[in-house]
């Protein structure tokens, strides 16, 4: 059974003692830019600095006693480790997390600042399950899957239904997508808060497998990373891309250059500092000339360095 509203209904309850309420942001220049009114959910201000961490207390806080006490692992890019970490040092528990060799340094150094421990692979999807599994094995730890996950999506769509509290009158969500947690929990909660709602992803070009597999209705393999976004270089699950297909209607494509171009205008017009992976929802925004429409766009995460232009 895949995830429902009422399982992110319940998620909202069960991690409210936890999380922040993250401001909805506005900015008539950003606006002017894009082409369309954008009010933009700002999880970069969530705790660990990503909408993950809503995912992962879920997971942690569902966890019975005896299973937490085992410890928690994942594998991870960098911002659901950190946000596991924490959410398993709030409970008291330790955390195991596979990052592959390369990740982010600024990613990295937060996900050992809450306290689990890093284990190295290669930076391929098969390594990472496989560093995963060894380390289950080995603890007996809980793993909690950054995405293909129903306690990690119905957090993850938390995110969206404050956005949709907050702001009721949208006529489009918009999400980015990499294993599609986010994008599914998103879609989820909107339609629950209203069918009506368009929802759209936003993907890199270079690691399009959401809009190769909506486009063709079946699971596409993801591409060899190459993208800045580093948050999105995963593919969907077949557990995701059953939400997006019923949910999203349609993965949006940019470039590089529009990438660092729509992150850039949010740090400059906004003073708020996204990661690149939270600028693909900016520009796919911007590249659906959605015509002045009332837009929600999730800004993921902010976790980066801070880079030149």
């Amino acid at each position: 059974m895949a995830p429902t509203f009422a399982d992110v209904l319940a998620a909202a309850a069960r991690i409210a003692p936890f999380v922040h309420r993250t401001p909805v942001l506005t900015s008539t220049s950003v606006d002017e830019w894009a082409g369309a009114r954008l009010f933009l959910k700002g999880e970069h201000l969530q705790r660990t600095g990503a909408f993950k961490y809503r995912g992962a207390t879920n997971a942690v806080q569902m966890l019975s006693g005896d299973a937490a006490a085992r410890g928690v692992a994942t594998h991870s890019s960098g911002n659901h480790g950190a946000a596991l970490a924490l959410a398993a040092r709030t409970r008291g528990v330790d955390a195991y997390v596979v990052m592959p060799a390369g990740a982010s340094p600024v990613k990295r150094a937060a996900v050992e600042r809450y306290g689990a421990s890093v284990i190295e692979c290669e930076n391929t999807p098969t390594s990472r399950e496989r560093a995963l599994r060894a380390v289950v094995a080995r603890t007996g730890a809980a793993a909690v899957h950054p995405y293909d996950d129903d306690r990690v999506i119905a957090g993850a769509g938390t995110a969206a239904l404050e956005l949709m509290q907050d702001v009721p009158d949208l006529d489009v969500v918009i999400a980015p997508v990499g294993g599609g947690g986010l994008c599914s929990g998103t879609a989820l909660a909107a339609h629950g808060c209203n069918g009506a709602v368009r929802v759209l992803g936003g993907e890199p070009a270079l690691a399009d497998d959401a809009a190769r597999s909506l486009t063709t209705g079946e699971l596409q393999p993801p591409r060899p990373p190459a993208t800045i976004a580093d948050g999105l270089l995963t593919g969907l699950s077949e557990r995701t891309f059953g939400v997006v297909r019923e949910h999203v209607e349609q993965i949006v494509t940019v470039t590089e250059d529009e990438i660092v171009e729509a992150m850039h205008v949010v740090w400059e017009r906004t003073k708020q500092v996204i990661e690149p992976s939270a600028a693909v929802s900016v520009a796919a925004a911007r590249a659906a000339r959605l015509d002045g429409a009332r837009v929600g766009v999730i800004l993921s995460g902010g976790n980066t360095g801070v880079v030149d232009r």
